[in-house]
């Protein structure tokens, strides 16, 4: 199923495959594409439990297509990044866990873009750069908020203010990504990641996606109490209750060390 020009999504079992079709572009992104995105995952079918987001050709996504950069008034750039914010919102609170299949360039918006996703997988030929500090511009698609959440404030400071650039290796051990693989290998890892997570009880799933991250926001008292509540949604659910039974049973794979 085709969505636009510039975006594909296909089911594959209960996961959907997101793929950005720019490649001439390096998978640059127009603001047709955010608003593409915003609306494959607003609409994902009814049998997705889980995404993977990719990019067709040798990048992930180079970032904002600076042949679109328009001169705009305070209130013209301030609707337009949260146009961008309201877009990136429905991959980190949508319905589905989404997992980043990440290779060559993942620079600027394209770095915002991947920071939104729940799970990163980068192959050896990734790379990272936030180069709007030498473009003068400012990150404006979220990327203040949710990369210094991965990296640290001082990390994309330096990266904004210097250019410095982060191969594969660096971003593994800094926190841009939680899995690292051999090139050409992210889009299978994302797979198999994906596969996996579809198979979670959907409500267990949820609460990662929504409760998790703002717990971690709110003060410790109030942690705790939404933690108790989500808690108890979730062990009530019916898929829930018969996974606990099964486990008590000795019919549910027990954990083992890696």
């Amino acid at each position: 199923m085709k969505t636009c020009e510039d975006i594909q999504i296909e089911m594959n079992g209960p996961v959907a495959v997101v793929r950005l079709t720019r490649p001439n572009k390096r998978n640059a992104l127009s603001d047709g594409l955010i608003l593409a995105l915003r609306d494959v995952f607003s609409s994902l079918p009814d049998t997705a439990r889980a995404a993977v987001l990719t990019g067709e050709g040798e990048h992930f996504c180079a970032g904002l297509d600076l042949s679109e950069l328009k001169e705009r008034d305070a209130g013209q750039g301030l609707h337009h990044s949260r146009m961008w914010h309201a877009a990136l919102e429905t991959l980190q609170h949508g319905p589905v866990p989404v997992i980043a299949a990440l290779h060559g360039a993942v620079v600027g918006g394209g770095l915002e873009l991947a920071s939104a996703c729940h799970i990163r997988v980068a192959d050896a030929s990734t790379f990272y750069a936030l180069p709007e500090g030498s473009r003068g511009i400012f990150v404006g698609g979220g990327g203040s908020v949710r990369i210094p959440k991965l990296i640290g404030v001082a990390r994309m400071t330096d990266m904004m203010l210097t250019g410095r650039v982060y191969n594969a290796e660096d971003g593994d051990r800094v926190g841009f990504a939680q899995y690292l693989v051999p090139a050409g290998e992210a889009f299978g890892k994302a797979m198999e990641l994906a596969q996996r997570i579809a198979g979670n009880a959907p409500l267990t799933n949820y609460a990662l996606m929504h409760a998790l991250p703002r717990i971690a926001e709110q003060p410790a008292d109030q942690g705790f109490f939404t933690e108790a509540l989500m808690a108890a949604i979730a062990q009530a659910a019916p898929d829930a209750k018969e996974r606990v039974r099964a486990f008590l049973e000795g019919k549910a794979a027990k954990v083992q060390r890696a």
